[in-house]
C-alpha cells in the first residue's frame, strides 16, 4: 500500500480494504462455522481488531501490497462431522472478500465503462494507478478485497488455502504434520511471505503472485 502514497485517494481505499477483507473473512469464516455445526455454541464474535488482525499480515499489505488476516489453525476447526464442513470454514472468508471484490468491479464496469480493465494489472491499481477519483475509489475497493481473497487461498500456513488442502485429504501424511511443524510453528511460511513482500523492491513479488492469480478476474469486465 506504501507504494500508492502517491495517489492518496487510492491509497486510503486500499487501506480501507484491507480492513474489509480482514472483517468479511472474520464474519463469514465463523458464520460458516455455525451454520455447518462446528460453531462453539457462543454468540457469534464480530470483527475485532486484536484477535483477527495479523502484524505479519498487515506488514505484508503496507509494503508489498496486500497480506492476510490472524491464522485459524486447523486445530480450531475439527473434522469430526466431515473434512467438507471443515473445509467450507476455511474457504468462506477467502471467497467472500473475492465475490465482494468482483462485485464491485463489476458495478464499476457498468457505471464506468474504461479501458482501464483491459490494460491494468491488479498489481497496478495496489500501487495507485493514477485516474479519476470515482474510479481509483471502486478499483482500490474492489481489487484490494479480490487481491485480499486471492492471496488468502495459497495453500500454505498461514494462509487459509493450507485449511483447505489439509481437509480435502483424507488422512493427512508426514509431509503434512512437516508442513505444519516447519510453516506454522517456525513462522517459515509467514517470513516467505515477507520476504516476497519485500523483494525485488521495485515491484515485489508478492504483486507478482496476485497478478498472476488476479488477471482474469479483471479481465473478464473489460
Amino acid at each position: 500500500m506504501l507504494f500508492a502514497l502517491g495517489e492518496p485517494v487510492a491509497f486510503v481505499a486500499l487501506v480501507f480494504s484491507f480492513l474489509l477483507g480482514l472483517a468479511l473473512r472474520a464474519v463469514a469464516m465463523r458464520f460458516t462455522a455455525r451454520v455447518v455445526g462446528l460453531g462453539d455454541g457462543r454468540p457469534l464474535v464480530r470483527f475485532s481488531p486484536r484477535h483477527d488482525i495479523d502484524p505479519f499480515g498487515a506488514v505484508a499489505a503496507a509494503i508489498g501490497g496486500m497480506g492476510w488476516g490472524r491464522q485459524l489453525t486447523v486445530d480450531e476447526v475439527p473434522r469430526w462431522r466431515g473434512r467438507g464442513r471443515a473445509a467450507a470454514v476455511f474457504a468462506a472468508g477467502p471467497v467472500a472478500c473475492i465475490l465482494a471484490g468482483e462485485l464491485i468491479i463489476a458495478g464499476f464496469a457498468l457505471v464506468h465503462p474504461t479501458l482501464a480493465l483491459a490494460v491494468l494489472n491488479p498489481g497496478e491499481i495496489l500501487r495507485g494507478s493514477p485516474m479519476p477519483i470515482a474510479e481509483q475509489v471502486a478499483l482500490s475497493l474492489g481489487t484490494g478485497l479480490l487481491a485480499f481473497g486471492l492471496l488468502a487461498l495459497i495453500p500454505i500456513p498461514p494462509l487459509d488455502g493450507f485449511g483447505i488442502l489439509w481437509n480435502a485429504l483424507r488422512k493427512p501424511g508426514p509431509s503434512m504434520a512437516w508442513m505444519r511443524l516447519w510453516f506454522e510453528d517456525k513462522n517459515i511460511g509467514a517470513l516467505i511471505l515477507l520476504v516476497c513482500a519485500f523483494f525485488p523492491t521495485m515491484y515485489p513479488m508478492l504483486m507478482r503472485i496476485i497478478d498472476l492469480l488476479g488477471i482474469l478476474f479483471l479481465r473478464i469486465w473489460a
